[in-house]
């Protein structure tokens, strides 16, 4: 398979075997750990859990990544798409509201195919925001909510701590994409999304004002209660920060608080997270569970 599934390009020839590309993976998918979680967006992991499904692999760089093990250094297991069908079905069975593919750009391939069966809960695309409109527009009708990261709105940023200096008008212009397909979000009686886009952005040490600037892009593009907007303050330093000291260490609550305020006085649906959301749990353990 000659990959330009992602916004990277690279045109790499990714077999069934051996790893190619920028995310180094596959053209099987690889997948790290398949379990319910209870750390998602309220109306994502409601009462009985998200079916979570993480991929191996990634289209970005990000140095600060906290989930190192399988964005990084790659850990998973080779499955087949009818394994991997297998584990949605199981985690169906075990009450998951909905199956959350994490980390998916560079197996868009993978997700088409087994969904073309469809699932008999609402499928959630929780990605990097770093993926193509046109990767995105072949999911269309596939795919009933969507969970993309908007890290940043500043090109020199975006390079210096994800290597992607365009990740910025990407994400923008799948964001928007994604909104297209879904249109304004959608809640079931027991307050689970079934419908939708959920924009998350993760607070960096001495980024709030990336923050305002993220949240400034989110109010002064899509109208009142169009999307959900999730302001997390769960940053914790990982792995060797020596080349971006800046980053080496949590954050104030003075940032916290600023972002939040700023967040409520814009008026965006949504939530947020107190400086005490910096836990394990949000991180779990990829030891191969369920896969």
């Amino acid at each position: 398979m000659i990959c330009a599934m992602c916004p990277r390009q690279c045109h790499a020839l990714r077999n069934s075997d051996t790893g190619h590309g920028h995310c180094r993976m596959p053209s099987v998918p690889v997948v790290a750990r398949a379990a319910l979680h209870h750390w998602e967006e309220p109306p994502i992991s409601g009462t009985t859990g998200s079916g979570t499904i993480f991929f191996s692999g990634c289209s970005l760089d990000c140095i600060f990544c906290q989930n190192e093990k399988i964005s990084h250094q790659d850990y998973g297991k080779q499955i087949s798409v009818e394994r991997l069908h297998e584990i949605c079905l199981a985690l169906v069975a075990q009450g998951a509201h909905n199956i959350n593919f994490v980390n998916p750009t560079h197996y868009a391939h993978v997700i088409l195919e087994l969904l073309q069966t469809p699932l008999p809960v609402p499928v959630v695309w929780n990605s990097g925001g770093f993926d193509s409109v046109e990767t995105l527009q072949a999911l269309s009708g596939s795919v009933q909510i969507y969970l993309p990261d908007l890290k940043y709105v500043d090109a020199s940023t975006s390079l210096r701590y994800s290597n992607a200096h365009t990740y910025p008008s990407v994400a923008m212009a799948a964001i928007q994409e994604m909104v297209h397909q879904t249109g304004p979000y959608q809640l079931d009686g027991n307050g689970l999304l079934t419908q939708g886009v959920i924009i998350r952005h993760l607070i960096l040490p001495g980024q709030v004002s990336q923050a305002k600037r993220v949240m400034d892009w989110v109010a002064d593009t899509f109208p009142p209660h169009t999307v959900l907007f999730s302001l997390m303050s769960q940053y914790t330093p990982w792995n060797n920060l020596d080349t971006i000291p800046e980053l080496n260490r949590r954050l104030r609550h003075g940032e916290i608080n600023s972002a939040i305020s700023y967040m409520q006085n814009l008026g965006l649906d949504g939530f947020y997270q107190e400086r005490t959301s910096a836990k394990e749990e949000y991180t779990p353990p990829f030891d191969l569970t369920g896969v």
